[in-house]
C-alpha cells in the first residue's frame, strides 16, 4: 500500500522535483525491505543452525547406537567363527596327520618307481649303445659289400638283411630270456605285495546269515489265529510261501524255517501284515503273500541300483541290476552273497589299480562274477559258465565275461582281469570269519583250547570266552604267585600257537585270587 502511495505522489507532483522524491522515498524503502530480508535471513541461518546442530547430535546417538549393535553382532559373529575356526583346525590336524601318512606311503612308492624308472632307462641306454653299435657294424658291412666283385647292389642288401636278421633274432632270444628269469623271480614277490596291501584296504564284515527266521508276537494268543481251525491257515500259509512255520513253546515268538532266505522274507513280512490286520483266514493269506512278492521284486531291484550306484558302476542291465540285488538273499557257506560280491568288486579294483590295468572293468567283473547263482530257473551248467552266458546276452565287455566264466577254472583265462577277480574271490571266501564253520568242528576246538589249558600244573577252571578268541584260566593262589602267573600265560600262549591251528589271535587270561577265610566260633 506505501508503494502505491509513493507512486501517486511522485505522478502529482510532475516531472520535476516530485519525480526525484518520488525516487529517494522508493530508494529508501528498497533499503529498508533489504535490510529486513538480510535479518530474516540471518534468523533462519540461526535456526537452521540450531536445527541441524539438533538432527546432527540425533544422528550421531543413533550411529551410536547402531555401531554398539553392530559391534555386538560382530563380537557374536567373530565368536562363532573363531569356534568354526579352531574346529576345523583340529580336522586339519587330523587331515594333515592323514596327508603325512599317506605322502610316507606315497614317497615310499615314488622311490620304488624311480628304483624301477632308473633301471628301464639304465636298459634303455644298453639298448641305445648296442643300437649305436649295430649301426656302425651295418654300415661298415653295407661299404665292404659295396667293394665286393661280382655281387650286384640288390644281392649285397639281401645278404645284410639276412645277417642282420639272424643276429636281432638272437640277441632279442637272450633278453626275452633274462626278462623272463626275472619276472619269475620278482613275480611271487609283486602278487604277495598287492594281494596283502588290497586285503589290508579293505574293511569287511563276518557272516550272520542262517536258515531260520524269527517273527516276533505280542502275545501267545496270536499263535491259535495263525495255526487257525484244524491248522488251515498255518498249511495255507506254508503253501504260499514254500516255507516251514513252526510254532512252539517258544514264548512270543514263531520260527520260519527255509533254505531260501527270499522265501522266508516274503513269509516274515507276510505275517507281519496278517498280524496287524486281524483277519487270517486262507484267503486273505493268499492275498497278501501276493502283495508281499510284488513288493519285494520292487525292493530287490532298489538294492541292485543302490549296490552299482554305491560302487560307481553305470550302464548295467535292468536284469543284471534285478540279479545283483537277488543276491542279498542268497548266501554261499553262510556268507551273504552281495556282500560277497561287493567285497570282490572293491578288491578287483584295488588289484587292477595297483597294477595299471583298468579299474572300472575289474570291479564290474567282481560284483557279476557270481550272477549264475542267482538265475531262477534251473540250468545243468556250473554257476561260472551261467554267469558268462548272461553276461553275454546282456552285451558286457568280452574280458568280463571271460573273468566271470574262469573264476573256477572251468574255461582259459584271456585277459589280466580274470585272474584278478578269481584272486579276490579267493580272499573274500576264504578269509577269518567271511565263512561259518561247522558247529561240530567249532566246537572241537573250543574244547581242545580249554584242555590245552588244564594240562598245565596250577590250572584250577579254565573257560574260552569270545567265541575262542580269549581264554580265561582261574589259578590256584596257593600254588602260584604273581611272577609264576606271568609265566603260566606266556607258556600257555606259545603252546597254542605251536600245537593249534585258528584265525586271529586269542588273548591269555590268569586270574589269580587270594582268599582269606576264617570262622567265628
Amino acid at each position: 500500500m506505501s508503494d502505491v502511495l509513493f507512486i501517486v505522489l511522485a505522478a502529482l507532483a510532475g516531472l520535476g522535483g516530485g519525480a526525484a522524491l518520488a525516487g529517494f522515498f522508493i530508494k529508501n524503502k528498497h533499503a529498508q525491505q533489504e535490510e529486513e530480508t538480510k535479518e530474516r535471513i540471518k534468523s533462519m541461518l540461526r535456526e537452521a543452525e540450531i536445527t541441524a546442530e539438533t538432527i546432527k547430535k540425533d544422528r550421531i546417538l543413533e550411529a551410536k547406537e547402531k555401531y554398539l549393535k553392530m559391534k555386538a553382532e560382530f563380537d557374536e559373529e567373530m565368536n562363532n567363527k573363531k569356534n568354526i575356526i579352531i574346529t576345523n583346525e583340529n580336522k586339519v590336524k587330523q587331515l594333515q596327520s592323514q596327508v603325512s601318512k599317506d605322502q610316507e606311503a606315497l614317497k615310499r612308492k615314488e622311490a620304488e618307481l624311480d628304483s624301477k624308472k632308473e633301471n628301464l632307462q639304465a636298459q634303455l641306454h644298453s639298448v641305445q649303445v648296442k643300437k649305436e653299435e649295430l649301426d656302425r657294424v651295418t654300415n661298415q658291412r653295407i661299404a665292404d659289400l659295396e667293394k665286393i666283385a661280382g655281387l650286384t647292389r640288390e644281392e649285397a642288401r639281401e645278404q645284410l638283411i639276412s645277417m642282420l636278421t639272424e643276429e636281432a633274432q638272437s640277441k632279442a632270444s637272450s633278453q626275452i630270456k633274462d626278462i623272463l628269469d626275472e619276472a619269475k623271480l620278482t613275480a611271487t614277490k609283486q602278487a604277495k605285495k598287492i594281494v596283502l596291501d588290497t586285503i589290508q584296504r579293505t574293511a569287511t564284515e563276518h557272516a550272520v546269515e542262517n536258515c531260520v527266521s524269527v517273527f516276533n508276537i505280542e502275545s501267545d494268543d496270536i499263535k491259535g489265529k495263525i495255526i487257525g481251525r484244524e491248522g488251515r491257515n498255518i498249511r495255507a500259509l506254508e503253501a504260499a510261501t514254500g516255507v516251514e512255520i513252526v510254532v512252539d513253546d517258544t514264548p512270543e515268538a514263531i520260527i520260519i524255517s527255509g533254505f531260501d532266505p527270499v522265501r522266508r522274507e516274503i513269509a516274515r513280512l507276510s505275517l507281519h501284515r496278517l498280524v496287524q490286520d486281524g483277519r487270517i483266514h486262507p484267503a486273505r493269506i493268499e492275498e497278501v503273500v501276493a502283495k508281499t512278492e510284488k513288493n519285494i521284486e520292487e525292493e530287490i531291484v532298489e538294492i541292485g541300483e543302490r549296490t552299482c550306484i554305491d560302487l560307481g558302476i553305470h550302464g548295467l542291465h535292468p536284469e543284471l541290476i534285478k540279479m545283483v540285488g537277488r543276491m542279498r538273499f542268497r548266501s554261499s557257506y553262510g556268507q551273504n552273497l552281495l556282500q560277497h560280491s561287493r567285497e570282490v568288486a572293491k578288491l578287483a579294483a584295488t588289484m587292477a589299480a595297483e597294477m595299471g590295468l583298468n579299474a572300472k572293468l575289474a570291479k564290474r567283473a567282481g560284483l557279476l562274477h557270481d550272477i549264475g547263482k542267482v538265475w531262477p530257473e534251473e540250468q545243468e551248467l556250473p554257476h561260472a559258465i551261467l554267469g558268462m552266458e548272461l553276461a553275454k546276452r546282456y552285451k558286457e565287455h568280452p574280458e568280463i565275461c571271460n573273468a566271470i566264466g574262469a573264476h573256477h577254472d572251468e574255461i582259459e583265462m584271456t585277459s589280466m582281469i580274470s585272474p584278478i577277480v578269481q584272486a579276490s574271490d579267493a580272499i573274500s571266501g576264504s578269509r577269518p570269519g567271511a565263512r561259518r564253520e561247522i558247529m561240530d568242528s567249532y566246537v572241537k576246538r573250543l574244547k581242545e583250547l580249554e584242555e590245552l589249558a588244564l594240562n598245565f600244573d596250577g590250572v584250577n577252571k579254565c573257560f574260552a570266552m569270545q567265541a575262542g578268541r580269549e581264554l580265561r584260566i582261574l589259578v590256584d593262589a596257593d600254588n602260584v604267585d604273581d611272577q609264576k602267573a606271568g609265566k603260566l600265560s606266556f607258556d600257555i600262549s606259545q603252546k597254542i600257537e605251536k600245537e593249534m591251528q585258528y584265525p586271529g589271535q586269542i588273548k591269555v587270561t590268569v586270574i589269580r585270587e587270594m582268599r582269606a577265610v576264617n570262622y567265628a566260633r
